[in-house]
């Protein structure tokens, strides 16, 4: 109902005048503005069956193509291709589990210490003032790949919240992914790529 509409009145008791109110109202309410974006067709329209695991595939291939900036024994760490944030990171095991208790301690270790040195290759790269670590366990917990556990790795700066996501569900990153790419890789030099 548009905010500018108002109307106590019951049928009884101009009733027809409340509904012509509404309308009126309706009519000089603000048009939704539209943002394209087609480049997220390449997401949206392409078949969930076929994609494959997105952490499984970025050891295979093009590391640059599949936005991997590095390698350890038994874990992965690579650019989101739909980032929150301008370096929002996915660590992941090489393993194809979803299931983190039963991740061997040997590569739970090595996922910990990826993590860890991710943290500290961020900071150095993009002096963030925080970060957003998380990881998601599940559809109803807001898995986007659920059968591949992953954690989530998001700089942030003071003010990078600004009026687009809250307004209209829109993300501004400001730098292509592959200039972050570029930007980061010196960074995570001691991983393999």
């Amino acid at each position: 109902m548009p905010a500018a509409y108002t109307c106590d009145a019951t049928p009884d008791r101009g009733g027809r005048r409340c509904v012509a109110r509404f309308f009126r109202a309706l009519l000089e309410a603000p048009r939704m503005e539209r943002l394209w974006a087609p480049w997220r067709m390449a997401y949206v329209g392409s078949a969930r069956d076929d994609r494959g695991c997105i952490f499984c595939d970025a050891t295979t291939g093009d590391p640059h193509e599949r936005l991997l900036l590095g390698t350890t024994a038994h874990s992965l760490i690579m650019l989101n291709r739909f980032p929150y944030q301008n370096g929002h990171v996915m660590i992941a095991p090489r393993r194809h589990t979803a299931d983190l208790p039963a991740l061997p301690a040997p590569e739970h270790t090595d996922l910990a210490e990826t993590l860890r040195r991710a943290l500290a290759s961020l900071g150095e790269a993009l002096r963030p003032e925080g970060f957003n670590l998380g990881m998601n366990l599940g559809a109803c917990a807001g898995a986007g790949v659920l059968d591949h556990v992953h954690w989530h790795i998001v700089p942030r700066w003071n003010g990078d919240t600004n009026f687009m996501p809250v307004l209209t569900d829109i993300r501004v990153i400001p730098e292509y992914l592959q200039d972050t790419r570029k930007r980061l890789l010196p960074h995570f030099g001691d991983l393999q790529a």
